[in-house]
């Protein structure tokens, strides 16, 4: 099976956090139309218009207060992703005119034409992060300019307005602020960022937008998984495809999540799993030649030792079929500093898990995302009746399970118990 040549997270974020380069000059384009903020520069910086025309800028923001505060909410009834601060970010870009002045304001409706082209075709692109109170009082974020790096090639993909996305996230950083009061000082719990951008262009045509809009919300939530690190089933999906090479499946695209609602309720239904781990082969191989890809919301981790002895973490390559998640790269750079196994980007298939499951040498299969951090898979089930399990999980030792481990030294640093440069501290 041919497959594209491989990228780490961290690679992927500093090559586009370097890419910021001029798409020509605008000096027509400020002349046409008069611009007094974001994208026309300031005398005292200068010749900057190859870098100004295609950006907003954070010293721009406005800040518009909301005049009603919602009350303090239960932390104990809070349903992941239901509840949302008083403010959210905001701008527009129009081509011809460039990007608009961002502003915080008051949380409220989208107002969005029904020949908008994202209600139609689906161009939209979003972000998952989280904002933790820190053990010292402060707020952080984790590793926020892989996010924007990542959102600002999705929506290249998507042919959407270009932006820089250390100015976004200095927007997003005075957002936080703005809303300080909503992050939960718990221990689990955190304020879900999620930064999209959409195509608002009313033309019923499948064409670049002449229209777009991006948007930051806030919303508190505790554990993504109830559960917490107790095991979960998995259904591996031998029928559906999430991505296919030369697709979007590498970008955060809102296409690649609705077409798998179904096998997920399908798999709840029938087999009594969270989610739906999808796997890839070509149609002439055998079903066990299938290589494990990511769930839904979830790369993939599979711990098992060798049948000489050493122990070996996997997961996936970066093929152009997965998202390169930024959990996913930090438990990779995690699990490489402590030494204690060989950690692999690779291919890996139904058959190779089946038989280290029949021996006893899957030790652990887990998940990562910024949802759910790690999240323990406890065991995997086939259409076809097998069910292939892990030999040890954190009900066995809670301490010393891998997955346990690198849960607890991710939140260390998210929570700020630790100093870490990725614990991005906002105040």
């Amino acid at each position: 099976m041919l497959r594209p040549a491989l990228f780490s997270a961290a690679a992927l974020g500093r090559s586009l956090l370097s890419s910021s380069s001029a798409l020509g000059t605008c000096a027509a384009l400020t002349a046409a139309v008069p611009r007094w903020f974001s994208a026309q520069p300031s005398p005292e910086e200068g010749d900057r218009t190859a870098d100004a025309q295609y950006t907003f800028r954070a010293r721009d923001l406005l800040i518009e207060r909301s005049p009603v505060q919602q009350p303090p909410i239960n932390l104990e009834d809070l349903k992941f992703g239901t509840v949302f601060t008083d403010h959210m970010f905001h701008v527009e870009h129009v081509v011809g005119q460039g990007w608009g002045r961002p502003a915080v304001k008051p949380f409220g409706l989208l107002q969005v034409h029904p020949a908008a082209q994202v209600l139609h075709y689906g161009l939209c692109c979003f972000e998952g992060m989280k904002a933790y109170a820190g053990v010292d009082g402060r707020t952080r974020l984790f590793r926020p300019e892989l996010n924007m790096a990542r959102l600002r090639r999705s929506a290249r993909r998507l042919q959407l307005a270009d932006f820089d996305p250390q100015e976004l996230l200095a927007c997003l950083k005075q957002l936080l602020m703005v809303d300080r009061s909503w992050l939960p000082e718990r221990e689990g719990y955190s304020i879900y960022v999620r930064p999209f951008i959409f195509s608002s262009a009313s033309a019923l045509g499948v064409a670049k937008p002449a229209r777009s809009t991006i948007s930051i919300l806030l919303s508190p939530v505790g554990p993504y998984f109830p559960t917490g690190l107790k095991p979960i089933s998995l259904f591996v999906d031998e029928l559906n495809r999430r991505a296919w090479p030369g697709g979007v499946g590498d970008c955060k695209v809102g296409g690649n999540y609705a077409p798998t609602i179904q096998p997920q309720v399908e798999a709840a239904q029938r087999y009594g799993t969270s989610q739906v781990l999808y796997t890839f082969r070509e149609s002439h191989e055998h079903p066990d030649h299938g290589e494990f890809e990511e769930c839904g919301a979830m790369n993939m981790f599979f711990y098992m030792e060798q049948r000489d002895g050493r122990r070996v973490l996997a997961t996936p390559a970066l093929t152009g079929t997965i998202l390169p998640g930024v959990t996913r790269d930090s438990v990779l750079q995690l699990a490489s500093g402590w030494g204690e196994c060989e950690v692999q980007e690779r291919p890996i298939t139904i058959a190779e898990v089946r038989q280290a499951s029949e021996e006893g040498r899957l030790l652990e299969i887990f998940g990562s995302g910024t949802a759910c951090i790690v999240q323990p898979v406890g065991s995997l089930i086939r259409a076809n009746g097998e069910v292939y399990r892990t030999r040890f999980s954190p009900d066995d030792d809670p301490a010393g399970s891998l997955s346990s481990r690198l849960q607890r030294a991710l939140l260390d640093i998210q929570y700020g118990r630790v100093e870490h440069p990725w614990g991005v501290a906002l105040d």
